[in-house]
């Protein structure tokens, strides 16, 4: 698979299933030996049973997300995908904005992602401007 091709599949199964709390649709986007750094001076995850333990742990916590994915931004076999998502958090509302950096195998699946994110009070929409939407098959 193209990575340009993947990193529209990785943005379209990650606003989908984000929304859905479809721990699973998620998952199988990532090699069995994949690496999932969720922030730069955290342990990283690693491989399929890593991803499934940080995002089953976040679906958890989070209740009502509304999700936004930007266009991505494809170079070689790597990728920059902008994301931003209202959510109840532990009963709080907050919103989260970040990106992704991505790198995929021949198969189009992740060997590696490091997201850098920010969270602020209140459930808020981005701004005008911000990031064109994935693309809708």
């Amino acid at each position: 698979m193209e990575p340009i091709e993947a990193a529209a599949r990785w943005a379209r199964v990650w606003h989908d299933a984000w929304e859905a709390q479809d721990t699973e649709a998620i998952v199988e986007l990532y090699a069995p030996d994949a690496t999932f750094s969720t922030q730069a001076f955290r342990v990283p995850y690693r491989g399929r049973e890593g991803v499934r333990t940080y995002v089953a742990q976040a679906f958890d916590e989070e209740r009502e997300p509304r999700v936004w994915i930007g266009a991505p931004i494809v170079a070689g076999d790597r990728a920059a995908i902008e994301w931003w998502a209202a959510v109840v958090e532990n009963d709080v509302e907050i919103t989260l904005a970040g990106v992704s950096i991505l790198r995929f195998d021949a198969q189009g699946l992740l060997t590696e992602q490091r997201d850098s994110w920010n969270q602020g009070e209140g459930l808020h929409e981005p701004r005008p401007g911000w990031g064109q939407p994935a693309r809708r098959e």
